[in-house]
């Protein structure tokens, strides 16, 4: 039985998603997440059985690092100014993690393909969605549970377009888009 370390299984695994954002799927192999871990060639086969596990537990991986530290969260008041700025530290926040989110685009492609790999992100983004409606519901803020899911489909394509071209728009336009997502789509009650 070969001994395992979760210290050594949390660092392939996190080099895995660096191997995602900069290669795509067809790059993640076990060469190349062993390199880009700095351990010796066949660790990361001792510790996944192939690469569909290695793409789920990357996909699971992803998730707990995007998840924001509790202390980091500013309290929320009730208007929609505040909801805005909440909105574009949530987009700063996420776009910061650039490596983690081009990963993440490249593992839902992959889900097409990978049925257990759909189950865990389907699963990871029902219960973010689910944890942001209930956060909006407790913090007394405008709008409702739509409204939260608009502003999550909507600023996930702003922080694809942040993170793939961004040039496409400067970061004070990107404000102004939150600002007006936020206006437009949390209706004041």
């Amino acid at each position: 039985m070969v001994r395992r370390n979760d210290q050594r299984r949390a660092a392939l695994v996190d080099a895995a998603i660096e191997v995602l954002a900069r290669e795509g799927a067809r790059g993640l192999t076990f060469r190349a997440v062993d390199g880009e871990a700095g351990v010796p060639a066949g660790t990361a086969s001792n510790y996944f059985a192939n690469r569909d596990e290695l793409f789920t537990q990357a996909g699971a991986r992803v998730y707990e690092r995007l998840q924001p530290d509790d202390d980091s969260i500013p309290p929320a008041r009730g208007d929609r100014e505040s909801y805005a700025q909440l909105m574009r530290e949530l987009v700063s926040r996420v776009a910061a993690f650039r490596t983690g989110y081009l990963a993440l685009l490249e593992l839902r492609l992959e889900a097409t393909r990978r049925p257990e790999l759909r189950k865990v992100l389907t699963e990871r983004v029902r219960a973010d969605v689910d944890a942001n409606v209930a956060y909006h519901e407790a913090s007394g803020l405008p709008g409702d549970a739509t409204a939260v899911k608009l502003l999550i489909l909507a600023l996930n394509w702003l922080i694809v377009e942040q993170l793939t071209l961004p040039d496409v728009f400067s970061e004070a336009e990107r404000e102004q888009l939150i600002t007006a997502a936020v206006e437009r789509i949390v209706a004041v009650e």
